[in-house]
């Protein structure tokens, strides 16, 4: 397991980095003398390579290759991290978030597959959760320390952290990573047959929706409630832990919910709809006090990270054991996808002039979307799921994470 916890060393790295920025935003904004909405593209930059790199870069990269493609994506991640923290103006700081969001999108696919290769199949699940907590607590732990560290030295030393994690992880998994076996490989073309499926497309759009409105506006949350109307926040740290913790506390709660209930599917509507009821309230709550805030903020961490587990156990029974992995991928992919969409759209509504107050509502209607478009597929399969199906619900807890 030792290698596992390497693995899972650079998946935190992959947590950290993907989610401190949103914290790190007006301070970088500051240093190049650029505006919120143009700095917040990094952001998008880097969740869509992540969302491309992991279903193209794994499905070009040969199945024979799976320790060469491991460590150099975690090279190319470290090294774009790197040049991010060296970085002299905008354009070249997007250029290597760019990079690293390949790095991480690959990487994290690739480690999964050896985590799993790496221990015999009673401490499979294990191994996995391994991985996945290491992301999880990377955005959970280590953003709020990164953002504790930017506040007290600069944006920079934070992302030479991130490069100082992944160079070593690099270092130990080069010295003791051993060849893994092969992997099947799935094709562009499989993959595309896979997210024709009328359900699957459904549970993805779902996911796609939920992640403009959930991801979308964490990328802006300093900004946001640095705002008159969100009650002038100076110091976003708390929010930070709030949304965070929620989401453990979310992950970790889903599961059993998730083996008890008969239609997974009705249990997305009552996350969708606390979602947008969290988001909805965020701004009235914080212009009476902000401390109130960190409420709904819990919530919407805690809904936003539960909601990918059902999601997965229903693209798994949807499509089998064969072509269930495929489906989980795609929707990965949407998550990042929809991340980069709602980040790209904040920083059309900061150049327009709109005020950072504005798009916890604007957030809402999109997790409303995602409601909408999840009653319609409740609606239209009127599917109930024996339990013995869900079955796999606690793996996919500890998994999916």
């Amino acid at each position: 397991m030792k290698l596992v916890h390497l693995l899972g060393l650079g998946a935190f790295a992959l947590g950290l980095d993907a989610y401190v920025t949103a914290g790190l935003l007006p301070a970088i904004a500051d240093d190049f003398g650029t505006s919120v909405s143009a700095t917040g593209q990094m952001v998008t930059a880097f969740t869509l390579a992540y969302a491309i790199a992991s279903p193209v870069f794994a499905t070009l990269l040969s199945a024979s290759r799976v320790r060469l493609g491991l460590l150099a994506s975690l090279a190319v991640f470290t090294l774009a991290n790197a040049g991010s923290a060296l970085s002299g103006s905008l354009g070249v700081l997007l250029v290597t978030r760019a990079f690293a969001g390949v790095g991480a999108g690959l990487y994290l696919a690739l480690a999964a597959a050896a985590a799993a290769s790496l221990v015999d199949e009673r401490r499979r699940g294990r191994a996995l959760a391994v991985i996945m907590g290491g992301m999880s607590s990377g955005t959970v732990i280590g953003v709020p320390i990164g953002v504790f560290i930017a506040q007290h030295s600069d944006w920079r030393t934070t992302l030479w952290l991130v490069s100082a994690i992944g160079l070593v992880s690099f270092a130990g998994l080069g010295a003791r990573l051993p060849a893994l076996p092969a992997a099947a490989s799935v094709t562009l073309r499989q993959r595309a047959q896979v997210v024709a499926d009328p359900r699957v497309a459904s549970i993805v759009g779902v996911s796609f929706l939920a992640a403009v409105a959930s991801l979308g506006l964490y990328t802006y949350i300093a900004p946001v409630m640095g705002t008159r109307a969100m009650g002038g926040v100076d110091d976003i740290t708390p929010y930070l832990w709030a949304w965070g913790i929620g989401g453990v506390l979310g992950s970790i709660l889903i599961g059993p919910l998730v083996d008890r209930v008969r239609r997974p599917a009705t249990l997305v509507v009552g996350i969708l709809t606390l979602l947008t009821l969290a988001l909805a309230v965020l701004r009235p709550v914080a212009s009476v006090e902000p401390l109130l805030a960190l409420l709904p903020i819990a919530v919407w961490g805690a809904v936003g990270w539960a909601l990918q587990v059902p999601q997965q156990n229903d693209l798994l029974l949807a499509r089998g054991e064969r072509g269930g992995p495929v489906a989980v991928a795609l929707n990965e992919s949407a998550l990042y996808l929809g991340s980069a969409v709602g980040s790209g759209l904040g920083g059309v509504a900061f150049s327009l002039g709109w005020s950072g107050s504005v798009l916890p509502l604007c957030a809402a209607g999109a997790a409303l979307l995602a409601l909408l478009l999840q009653l319609t597929a409740v609606r239209a399969t009127g599917k109930r799921l024996p339990a013995a199906q869900t079955a796999g619900a606690p793996l996919l807890q500890k998994t999916c994470e």
